[in-house]
């Protein structure tokens, strides 16, 4: 038999051991749980990388954050170029997108989409010296376009067939190089990002086209791994509260985007 003393001395060894695991980083309990989330650098004022703090910033960076408090998890925002972002999301690289992503049906097969964070359609832009009228993608017809690979307006400019050539770009800041120098016709892209940018000095040589009606009209939301239902209740609880309280107009007053 085991001296008493010797199993109690056991026992509080055990226990320490116990308490020290406990406290262990990560393992505390009651701790957040902290998401990979991906985001794009190329859109001004959704997502963007700010040079004086090297970290992404941007409406849908302000809103991800805030429904993490709401859902009481912690964010990693990690940045990615747009046409990556399912596939890192599908893989496990990262757990949520939050971007200027517009729901689709066909990106609804792949995945799974939160509520409505913010609706908008495409913008049109042309050269600053350019004074023609275009109403619709139909005006351009037999142009030479461009829009950024991985969206939904490459989609819709390639299954509209009327154009000479459709060119695919990482970035609005590369459309719009093109548009300045002449190398396309017009460029398509996100409406808010097209004119926040110009509105900041991003391109004196390109105009937003204000007549022109978008074609792709959709929205904006946080997207999950497809069937990942407890992390897409977390968000839509989240955004729920966030368009209750004012939180979300008020990050849309901060960017502009109203």
């Amino acid at each position: 038999m085991v001296p008493f003393v010797k199993r109690v001395a056991g026992l509080a060894a055990g226990l320490a051991t116990s308490l020290l695991i406990a406290a262990a980083p990560g393992m505390a309990a009651g701790a957040e749980p902290t998401y990979k989330v991906g985001a794009t650098a190329t859109g001004v004022p959704f997502t963007f990388l700010d040079v004086k703090s090297g970290a992404i910033q941007g409406m849908m960076v302000d809103a991800i954050t805030t429904a993490g408090k709401e859902a009481g998890f912690q964010v990693d925002v990690q940045q990615s170029v747009f046409s990556a972002l399912i596939p890192s999301l599908t893989t496990q690289k990262i757990d949520i997108i939050s971007a200027a992503m517009l729901k689709t049906p066909a990106r609804q097969q792949i995945v799974d989409f939160s509520d409505t964070v913010y609706s908008y359609g495409e913008g049109l832009m042309v050269k600053a010296d350019d004074t023609g009228h275009y109403a619709s993608m139909d005006d351009l017809k037999g142009q030479v376009v461009g829009a950024q690979v991985g969206t939904a307006f490459v989609d819709a400019l390639n299954k509209k067939g009327i154009f000479k050539e459709v060119r695919t770009y990482d970035s609005v800041a590369d459309i719009m190089r093109d548009v300045a120098l002449g190398r396309i016709k017009a460029g398509f892209g996100d409406q808010p990002i097209i004119a926040y940018q110009l509105e900041h000095g991003a391109n004196a040589q390109v105009r937003l086209v204000k007549e022109y009606q978008p074609t792709v009209k959709g929205q904006v939301c946080f997207v999950v791994r497809k069937g990942d239902a407890a992390t897409l209740d977390q968000l839509n609880t989240a955004i729920r509260k966030m368009k209750t309280d004012g939180s979300l107009q008020a990050i849309l007053q901060k960017w502009h985007m109203e």
